[in-house]
């Protein structure tokens, strides 16, 4: 039931976006749309089909797991089941996931699979379920690891998750948000704008905007970046390394983990 929920919201946020990105887009892609979305999407569902078989429901089940035997932070000295516990929780999740992934951008082993992520050259609403299978597994393992450390409840996690999904879909998507209406969203959450820098081709831009919810983390770390000197619009994305490949192909991602020569060696 937890799965059919958490595809249901993915579905309808994801069809929310593409309209959106139809009728206010904010940069003009270059890829087609079929093209762009084989790739992608098909990633994202392979993903889905390999955590199915091997650990679905992994998070679910750990924080389960941690509430029985007493694990973590907040099932030894905080009171389950308030709302402030679940906020807490919410946040400490939050704040492992952004830690993640400066350990992806920073760590060379964990880039090889995040470069993936990264090798898209135009973002929309579909790169958000662009990433290399090897990084689902290391990153479910690293989830539930870290629940085990929290203890948030099994609630706690199944409405992280879902907020994690939809904030990613919403933030990798080319939706071009009146300003009025995006500087204020960008006290709060990343918004499209603040992640396109983070998928600028300039490795300091790059490294910068880590957050995929709330923005506070980059602030209080010093990681945020507000503004870049070329508009968003025309900003290049991608790895420049990955706009010399001729066929850049469903399976040459899957392998390009592998490779001897990689963006940042």
């Amino acid at each position: 039931m937890e799965s059919l929920i958490r595809i249901g919201f993915s579905v309808g946020i994801f069809t929310l976006m593409v309209v959106l990105e139809n009728y206010r887009p904010k940069r003009k892609l270059t890829q087609k749309r079929l093209k762009h979305w084989t790739i992608n999407i098909g990633l994202g569902l392979f993903n889905n089909l390999l955590l199915r078989v091997t650990l679905g429901g992994l998070a679910i089940q750990s924080a389960l797991i941690a509430q029985e035997n007493h694990w973590g932070l907040i099932n030894n000295f905080f009171s389950t089941g308030h709302w402030a516990t679940l906020l807490l929780g919410y946040l400490l999740l939050d704040f492992a996931i952004y830690l993640q992934h400066i350990a992806s951008h920073k760590w060379r082993w964990l880039w090889r699979f995040h470069c993936v992520h990264h090798s898209d050259l135009e973002i929309d609403a579909s790169t958000a379920v662009r990433f290399h299978p090897g990084e689902i597994i290391i990153s479910m393992i690293y989830k539930s690891l870290c629940i085990f450390l929290i203890g948030p409840s099994a609630f706690t996690v199944f409405i992280f998750e879902i907020i994690l999904n939809g904030c990613a879909l919403f933030n990798h998507s080319n939706i071009a948000i009146p300003t009025a209406i995006e500087s204020r969203l960008r006290h709060i959450i990343i918004t499209p704008d603040l992640h396109r820098i983070h998928h600028s081709m300039k490795r300091v831009e790059t490294d910068s905007n880590y957050g995929f919810s709330i923005c506070w983390w980059d602030k209080l770390c010093r990681t945020y970046t507000a503004k870049v000197a070329q508009p968003l619009a025309h900003l290049p994305l991608g790895l420049p390394q990955i706009r010399a490949v001729e066929k850049l192909s469903w399976f040459y991602l899957l392998a390009l983990p592998f490779r001897r020569q990689q963006p940042r060696d």
